[in-house]
């Protein structure tokens, strides 16, 4: 899309660091430059204020990745891109389920409802839950991924969504401060949430999780 856009050497394109290095690649193999701008914190997506301080004369577009289910705010990104003649590119996320989406919410809402010691997902209208993503609270050492260790011991199939940054990998390295990609990457942990799962596969999450409440101490 960027190639028949006529994008290509001597553009950029601003994209998230928060997530695979796929779309930065395809801006390379495009011949133009990634730049990477920061989050919103409770979606995970693009921010479109960080996008529009990323913006140069050079700006020739904005790849825009809907992440974990959450929307990101097309409408401000649309709006900025008529404003500053930038190309706006949408992607869903690579791999996504698209299996029952009203089963995955209502797993999502009984999670949401009865885990405590983390931060669970922003409920707003239209997240699909494609992946059921909590935050970890960090204070200084690595709680989110010793909590991780010790439900992975419990049986619980969790996983790191993005463990590096794009923008902190030795390929894509940039001298950027993108304050919310990086917490969120420090913090983020996908639970298993899937349609497959039954109440009895939810519960034992939720006993998992609960009871490393222990392993968290609130940061002064």
């Amino acid at each position: 899309m960027l190639r028949a856009a006529g994008v290509g050497t001597g553009d950029e394109v601003v994209v998230p660091a928060y997530g695979n290095a796929e779309v930065a690649e395809a801006v390379v193999l495009a011949g133009a430059v990634p730049v990477f701008a920061d989050i919103e914190p409770s979606t995970y997506c693009l921010d479109p204020d960080a996008v529009a301080a990323a913006v140069t004369p050079r700006t020739a577009a904005v790849v825009v990745v809907h992440r974990f289910g959450h929307q990101a705010d097309v409408h401000r990104l649309r709006d900025l891109g008529q404003r500053r003649g930038l190309l706006v590119l949408e992607q869903a996320e690579p791999d996504a389920p698209h299996d029952e989406p009203d089963l995955r919410r209502a797993h999502a809402a009984y999670l949401s409802g009865r885990l405590s010691g983390v931060v669970t997902p922003d409920g707003h209208a239209g997240h699909s839950y494609q992946q059921y993503v909590v935050r970890v609270p960090g204070n200084g050492r690595p709680d989110r991924d010793a909590f991780a260790r010790a439900v992975r011991a419990r049986g619980i199939d969790c996983r790191v969504p993005v463990k590096t940054p794009v923008h902190r990998t030795p390929r894509f390295w940039r001298d950027v401060h993108l304050p919310e990609t990086e917490r969120a990457a420090d913090e983020t942990l996908a639970l298993p949430a899937g349609a497959s799962m039954s109440r009895r596969d939810l519960q034992r999450v939720v006993s998992a999780c609960n009871a490393l409440g222990g392993l968290l101490q609130p940061a002064f």
